[in-house]
């Protein structure tokens, strides 16, 4: 019997898996790792890192500690003492009564919206989708104008609203038409993508089985992008409470019937009342915050349910419906 010494080198060629027993396998792990497109040195990293981090704490930690510390330079006194005026509380009773009635309009065109993008081919989608997009590209300013061009009292409607006694520039309707205009793409554009991944086979597997449009949608639409309507909600909120240049525009800063927080915001600050000023903005980035917190939920609950939904067989009961 031959020895491993007393093998030829064609016979030892033959025996690949005797040869790979014997060589060692660290080299070759080591080869792998660093021939690997995905690994960086451990500088690259915490550089990265380092720089993100400081981007957040200098364009929005230290904002934000700015905004709170000037709010209380004075005291709690003083920084309650802002929010006992008559001005302020109806600058807060405004923005929120203009977020109640501009996100539901917004809710109700988002969905309508991405429902018929998503769902439908017809002439000029692309068009609409366009349109969707719009007041991302559009100044806010610019929004404003067009209501005041629209609506003001030299604009194409003004002399018929005169006549009819309704006023919408300088009043709250053109407030409401300006938050509309600058926060309606925010539902509509979490719906899309979704809902034109999603298809449509599983509303025509429900209609097959007899359901209703109100049901399909109910039962079987609304469950599959509820997370992201919640997103797109609390994003069109969160901006609709802090708009500032297009209700600038059309809002005329009549104290007391037409200034919104940014508003009051803006002539506290322009009247050297700082800490007045930074005691109002303080309740704008608190509410900010709580936007934030209340977005990070729905991400994380939308990451569970997926992960629950992969957990579960492919086939879905449609026989609830």
């Amino acid at each position: 019997m031959k020895t491993p010494q007393s093998q030829t080198p064609a016979a030892r060629a033959l025996s690949p898996q005797e040869d790979n027993a014997s060589s060692p396998a660290k080299p070759v792990a080591r080869r792998s790792r660093t021939s690997s497109p995905t690994s960086e040195p451990a500088w690259v990293k915490w550089t990265l890192i380092s720089i993100a981090l400081g981007f957040i704490f200098l364009f929005l930690i230290l904002p934000l500690a700015a905004v709170f510390t000037e709010a209380l330079r004075k005291g709690a006194d003083a920084f309650f003492e802002a929010f006992k005026e008559p001005d302020a509380w109806s600058a807060i009773r405004l923005t929120l009564i203009i977020a109640a009635i501009a996100v539901p309009m917004n809710l109700v065109f988002g969905v309508a919206a991405a429902w018929c993008i998503a769902k439908y081919e017809f002439r000029g989608k692309a068009f609409l989708t366009t349109l969707v997009d719009l007041p991302f590209s559009v100044s806010p300013v610019v929004a404003g104008l067009i209501y005041v061009l629209l609506f003001g009292a030299h604009g194409w409607f003004g002399p018929w609203l005169q006549a009819h006694d309704i006023k919408i520039v300088f009043a709250v309707p053109g407030i409401v038409l300006a938050t509309i205009f600058v926060t309606f793409p925010f539902i509509a554009r979490e719906l899309i993508p979704l809902m034109q991944a999603q298809g449509t086979e599983e509303e025509q597997a429900a209609m097959v089985l007899g359901a209703s449009g109100w049901q399909t949608f109910w039962h079987v639409t609304l469950p599959n992008v509820k997370w992201a309507l919640i997103y797109g909600v609390i994003l069109c909120n969160a901006r609709a409470m802090g708009e500032f240049g297009a209700v600038s525009v059309v809002s005329g800063h009549i104290r007391g019937q037409t200034n919104t927080m940014p508003l009051h915001v803006e002539i506290l600050y322009n009247e050297y009342q700082s800490v007045a000023a930074f005691a109002i903005a303080s309740l704008l980035a608190l509410l900010a915050l709580v936007t934030l917190v209340i977005k990070s939920f729905v991400e994380w609950q939308f990451e569970r349910d997926m992960r629950a939904a992969a957990a579960l067989p492919p086939e879905r009961p449609l026989a609830a419906l």
